[in-house]
């Protein structure tokens, strides 16, 4: 497959035609074709079909659209970075766990940004039980989010921040105002983020610890999409303490109280143990556990758009 050819073909998906995709792309329509046709030899697969309602794709032309945008994107991604490189700038690709990357990478990454004018910050969300291949095929240079199960030699894990997550719901929610017990908990409509269908996770360990059946959970796109459904009484969710600490002094949630209704965990920063480890990384590790990345984290608002490079992984749901 050839940059040139995924090119064709993501314009094809994006546009819905042969003709509009070689217009945008100022081909023809035959090379356009010549270029699907090259993939679907190569692959084996006819990718799509001409319906009467439009272009009908394969479940391998749907996961190629998938896999094309992001090649495409790391291609550009890596001409950039080149760029910078050349101009004496430095490049740190962060990777982290969807509940850190949400709420404690934006203040994190503000103030560490703000400590270096040549460095340039790539945040990317990643599942946990990857953090060390990852790290390994220099796809990432820093993970953090939960540790690993087990010590591994060949990484350099450091202890981040302690955080604690809690469970809450909707002033209107029946068991508001009550100390519910673990089987009311179980028996809930548990709102949850993207964490919780990750490897690992305080998120999923509480959901799993109080045995919550797979079709009691509704996991949303964003922990604050979760949170924004529980306030209207629609179930309970899981969610950092100082996260919603304000709307619990509003009563905009209520909080459960109880040793099984909450989890405290250790966000870590992973990074390979190793002379070829970036000294960005490094610095970040160090960084991450200071008081001020701490206030930072529970605090921060932002980097400026100019300094932030955030990396787009594009998966299709079924």
């Amino acid at each position: 497959m050839t940059p040139t050819q995924l090119r064709a073909y993501s314009a094809v998906v994006r546009l819905g035609s042969v003709k509009q995709a070689a217009a945008q792309l100022e081909v023809s329509e035959s090379a356009v074709s010549l270029h699907i046709g090259q993939l679907r030899k190569e692959l084996g697969d006819p990718l799509f079909s001409r319906t009467a309602g439009g272009l009908a794709f394969t479940p391998g032309g749907l996961r190629l659209a998938s896999r094309a945008t992001e090649m495409l994107g790391l291609q550009d991604i890596t001409v950039l970075e080149v760029s910078s490189a050349g101009q004496g700038r430095r490049l740190l690709r962060v990777g982290a766990s969807s509940l850190f990357a949400e709420h404690a990478a934006p203040g994190l990454i503000e103030l560490f940004a703000g400590r270096a004018a040549d460095l340039d910050l790539e945040l990317s969300v990643r599942n946990p039980g990857c953090f060390r291949e990852l790290l390994i095929e220099r796809t990432i240079d820093i993970a953090i989010g939960p540790p690993p199960a087990a010590p591994d030699p060949s990484m350099m894990c450091r202890p981040v921040m302690y955080y604690r997550v809690v469970t809450v719901a909707g002033p209107e929610h029946p068991l508001a105002g009550t100390h519910p017990t673990p089987r009311q908990l179980r028996e809930q409509t548990w709102l949850l983020g993207p964490s919780a269908a990750a490897d690992c996770g305080a998120i999923r360990t509480l959901v799993r610890r109080l045995g919550v059946p797979d079709d009691r959970q509704q996991i949303f796109q964003s922990h604050a999409a979760a949170l924004e459904e529980a306030k209207r009484g629609r179930g309970v969710a899981a969610a950092l303490s100082f996260t919603v600490a304000p709307e619990v002094r509003k009563g905009h949630l209520v909080q459960f109280c109880g040793p099984h209704a909450s989890l405290e965990e250790v966000w870590h920063s992973l990074t390979l143990a190793e002379p070829g480890t970036p000294s960005a990384a490094a610095e970040l590790a160090r960084f991450a556990s200071t008081p001020r990345a701490i206030q930072a984290m529970m605090r921060g608002t932002g980097v400026n758009v100019a300094r932030f490079r955030p990396s787009v992984h594009v998966t299709l749901w079924s």
